[in-house]
């Protein structure tokens, strides 16, 4: 079974429970909290999850990358 990669079931949840909850899942992972809207770099990485979030809730469906 391939590694989770996508979490659906976190948008519009606190970007603070959002990020509790991936690490439970998969402590390897660095996940990083943005504003929506933030500039980030189009590099790939497996390991990191990046959480956009307006006004404290998840905004866009997190994913691996």
């Amino acid at each position: 079974m391939a590694a989770k990669s996508e979490w659906p079931e976190l948008m519009g949840k606190p970007a603070a429970q959002a990020r509790q909850q991936i690490g439970a899942e998969f402590p390897e992972i660095t996940v990083h909290v943005l504003p929506e809207g933030s500039m980030v770099t189009m590099d790939f990485n497996e390991q990191r999850v990046r959480l956009f979030a307006k006004d404290g809730k998840v905004v866009r469906e997190p994913r691996r990358g």
